[in-house]
Parts: C-alpha cells; sequence; structure tokens
C-alpha cells in the first residue's frame, strides 16, 4: 500500500542501505526481536531475500548501481581498484588502509570522495539526487560513495577535526544533494552530529543522528540514509558476527522513526526502502596475485620503470581484473594472463571477451555467451550461448536460463566485461577465498565479497508505503531496480 501526504501527494521516502547486510542475519534479528524497526518495515510491506548485486559485489560498483539504476557497463565504475588507462595509473577507493597507503592517502581520497563522482562516474546516467533535484523534490543524503546531485555543498569547518581536513584534504565543494552530510567534512548546515571524519563504528550513530535531526525539522522529501558500518564489522569478525551490527543499524532507523513519532506515526506518514548493497562471505584462505603474476611484467605502484610492465593488475577483496596496458598486444596479454590463471586454487571464475562474445572459464567448462538469442534468463532477457552450461553451475528448462550458485550470471557478467574501464580479464574468487590487496592486505579469518557468487550477491530488499504489492512483480530482483520505484513514487520520468 503506497502512503502519501494529506494533500494526495507523494510521501517523503527513506531509502537506507545497509553495507554488506546478509538476509540470513537479518531474518535473524527480526525473528530474536532485536530489529523492531526493520521488522515494522518488513511486516507492514514486501520482502525480498535475494536481491542481487552488480558485478563486482564491491560497493563502490554496488552503490553506482543503487544510484543510477545501472550497470558497470552504463555507469563505469569496475571495482575498488582499477587501472585508468588515459592517466597510466591506479585508481584505489579504499580496499584497506594500506592499500590506499601504498597509492597515497591523499590521492586514495580524492578519487574517492571527488573523482569517482566527478569524474569516473558516467556523466550519461543520472543519479537519483540528479533525477530528482531536477524535479524540485527536496533531496538529502549522508555519507555515501555516490553523492552526485545538482547542488554546491562546501567543505564544513563545524568542527576541529573537520576544520583540519577541509584546510589539508578537502578544499573543494562537491556536487550533491540538497542537504548533504558527509563525515564530517560536508555539512549543508549544523546539526551537532559528529562522525569523527567518517571513522568505522562511528559512522551509523552520525547518519542516525542527521536522519533523526532531518525528519524533526522537516528537511527532505527523498533521504537516502547509508549504514556502512555492518561491512566493516563484518569484514573484520566475519559475516556470522553481523547480528550486533544489523542491531545498530535497526537503532539508527529508530532514531528517525522516534523523531516522527514511533514506528506506527513514521510509516503512516513515510515510505521506505531498506536493502543491503551486496552481502558477504568467509575468508579462510588468501591468494596473492602477484604471486601468481610473477613471471609476468605486472605494472606496481610508483613503478620505476613503468615503460617495462605489459599488464597492470587491480586485486579488489574477492574480485580481479587485469588490463593489457598496450592495446595493440591486448590478444598475447589476455593469453598470458588465461596461462598464468590456469589450474590456480582459489580462483573460481575467469572471464574474458573474444569474437564478440562474452568467456566463462571454470573448473567445470567453458560457456561463451552474448545478449540477443534464443535463451532467457529470470529477468526476460535473452541470450546467445554456445558450450558448457556447468561453467556457471547452470542449467536450461523450457528455454530458460538460470544458476542457483550465480544468480542473474549472465547479465551481471556481461555488464562487467562490456565496462569500458575495466580489466581485460576478470577474476572471481572461489568460496572461502580472497585476493590480496596491493597493501598487502586481506580478510582472512573475517568476512569479504566481490565475486559473482551467491554468497557475496544476493541480499535483502524490503518496501513499505511505495513500490509494487509483492515480490511477484518480478522474477529476479537487482539493485538496478531501486532507483525505479524510487522515481515512480515521486511520479519522476527516468
Amino acid at each position: 500500500m503506497s502512503v502519501h501526504r494529506p494533500d494526495g501527494g507523494p510521501a517523503k521516502l527513506v531509502l537506507a542501505v545497509i553495507d554488506g547486510l546478509r538476509s540470513e542475519v537479518l531474518e535473524q534479528v527480526v525473528s530474536d526481536g532485536a530489529a523492531p524497526h526493520l521488522a515494522a518495515v518488513m511486516e507492514r510491506g514486501t520482502y525480498v531475500n535475494d536481491c542481487v548485486a552488480a558485478f563486482p559485489s564491491v560497493t563502490p560498483v554496488c552503490t553506482a548501481s543503487i544510484a543510477t539504476g545501472a550497470g558497470p557497463a552504463e555507469h563505469r565504475i569496475p571495482g575498488m581498484n582499477w587501472f585508468h588507462r588515459p592517466e597510466g595509473r591506479y585508481v584505489e577507493y579504499g580496499s584497506s588502509f594500506q592499500a590506499s597507503r601504498t597509492f597515497g592517502i591523499h590521492t586514495s581520497l580524492t578519487d574517492t570522495i571527488y573523482n569517482l563522482n566527478l569524474a569516473h562516474l558516467s556523466r550519461d546516467t543520472k543519479t537519483v539526487f540528479e533525477h530528482l533535484d531536477d524535479a524540485g523534490v527536496r533531496t538529502a543524503g549522508t555519507t555515501f560513495l555516490i553523492t552526485r546531485g545538482r547542488h554546491r555543498v562546501t567543505p564544513t569547518g563545524e568542527s576541529a577535526l573537520a576544520r583540519l581536513a577541509g584546510a589539508t584534504l578537502f578544499r573543494h565543494p562537491l556536487w550533491g544533494p540538497r542537504e548533504l552530510f558527509y563525515a564530517d567534512m560536508f555539512a549543508t548546515r549544523r546539526t551537532g552530529c559528529r562522525s569523527q571524519l567518517g571513522l568505522p563504528g562511528a559512522r551509523d550513530a552520525h547518519a542516525g543522528c542527521v536522519g533523526a535531526h532531518l525528519v524533526e525539522h522537516d528537511l527532505f522529501d527523498f533521504l537516502l540514509l547509508s549504514l556502512p558500518d555492518n561491512d566493516t564489522h563484518s569484514h573484520r569478525l566475519g559475516p556470522d558476527a553481523q547480528g550486533e551490527s544489523a542491531v545498530e543499524a535497526d537503532r539508527q532507523i529508530g532514531r528517525l522513526m522516534e523523531a516522527a513519532g514511533g514506528i506506527d506515526s513514521f510509516l503512516d506518514r513515510y515510505a521506505m526502502i531498506v536493502l543491503a548493497d551486496h552481502a558477504h562471505s568467509l575468508v579462510e584462505e588468501r591468494v596473492n596475485l602477484l604471486h601468481v603474476f610473477a613471471g609476468l611484467p605486472v605494472l606496481h605502484p610508483d613503478d620505476p620503470q613503468p615503460e617495462r610492465a605489459r599488464i597492470a593488475l587491480s586485486p579488489g577483496q574477492r574480485f580481479g581484473m587485469v588490463y593489457a596496458i598496450d592495446p595493440d598486444a591486448r590478444e598475447g596479454a589476455v593469453a598470458e594472463t588465461l596461462d598464468a590463471l590456469d589450474g590456480v586454487d582459489g580462483i573460481d571464475l575467469v572471464l574474458w571477451r573474444e569474437d564478440g562474445m562474452g568467456v566463462v572459464r571454470s573448473g567445470r567448462g567453458e560457456l561463451r555467451f552474448k545478449p540477443g538469442g534464443r535463451a532467457a534468463d529470470a529477468r526476460g532477457e535473452r541470450w546467445t550461448l554456445d558450450g558448457q552450461l556447468g561453467a556457471l553451475a547452470g542449467s536450461a528448462s523450457g528455454g530458460v536460463f538460470a544458476s542457483e550458485d550465480y544468480p542473474d550470471a549472465l547479465g551481471r557478467a556481461w555488464s562487467a566485461l562490456t565496462c569500458p574501464t575495466a580489466g581485460d580479464v576478470l577474476i572471481s574468487a572461489a568460496p572461502g577465498f580472497e585476493f590480496v590487496d596491493w597493501g598487502g592486505a586481506d580478510h582472512v579469518g573475517g568476512g569479504s565479497h566481490g565475486s559473482l557468487h551467491r554468497g557475496d550477491s544476493a541480499g535483502p530488499l524490503a518496501w513499505c508505503g511505495c513500490g509494487p504489492a509483492g515480490r511477484d512483480a518480478r522474477a529476479q530482483w537487482t539493485l538496478r531496480d531501486v532507483l525505479p520505484m524510487v522515481l515512480e513514487h515521486f511520479d519522476v520520468p527516468a
């Protein structure tokens, strides 16, 4: 059932993104009575337990898909770490503190906060903030990787930490929503809320504080409420430890509801969408791709002889990419890469493009695919398939391709392969494995994500007061379906 204002217009809408939340964890804390606010959204609305992430299932790619309703082929964000061909350098969005330090903290932060939104994210794909700003909807957001909107937001000097950061790192404005509160560094008004410059453990509380202030003072029609601490908690302690951080996310959502008079009062007046950008799986072993490619000339950060390198290597949690630096030598570089990856323990899927088709290779065989053809998938897309469906643990029944282990596999893989900024070879880690990043860090003993596998990719989605009446409106829900729900709620054309 849709919620409306007394004048008949669309109700205010909160889109809450709980970073890395697993569906099983959400269901458990709701069943235990530990997450009453999330429980109310699920009970009064619709719940989907297998909303599929983008591929790679890492935060920059997935948040870009949430914000634009597009895959990486369109929004052009290819991973956590990638090689910028025109600039001849690596881009690092913060795989780990060690990785950021390897490339330079200032460079990594500039890429993450400024370039991600203003240079790397395609101008051809409008964000949710741009769509709604253009329609006169009052937009607001807390610390989320995708901030691009139509309003100029200057660095804040509200706290001593913010003044220090502004004097040394963040001197330039962003373009964001009408109200933006980004890790103490950017704030469009004083709220008294602090996030210690976005340190893990303080970000959810900052979002809840800001959200409650915005509700209390009626400062938005649309709010993107980002709750990222669950991801950090799971990286450190593993996905089975998410219960504590999921309850904290629920507590912060509760602050908004209390500011509106409680759960019932809030849901009578506000629409709400809650989802995870991706899931998490346990990491038990590491794979160092530098060791795998030890015999090949790999470009290193601050390489003293970059002219000697033939390939660039981009490990990013449970996903990696290999780039042929010289486009004229692509065919040979791809062949060398495939030889080096053959039979390596911990690598599940290797993907590349050849003769106009996508190719995926695993220990189960090789499958070639491209859009258009006789086969269909769960989302109704048509495909030409040639080879062994088992390469993706798939099967076909009634002309429909499906894979339990790799949901929406063909569409996600094709979008990743055709992303203009992606590598020439993509690598998806096997369950239990993670790729060591450029800082030498991994999450062995904790949780991680990035692969095409279901364990990293299928997360929760719930909505109340907006959207279709049931989950059967789509046979397979993905992150790309969230933006259309938001725009339809406000009667804004896509």
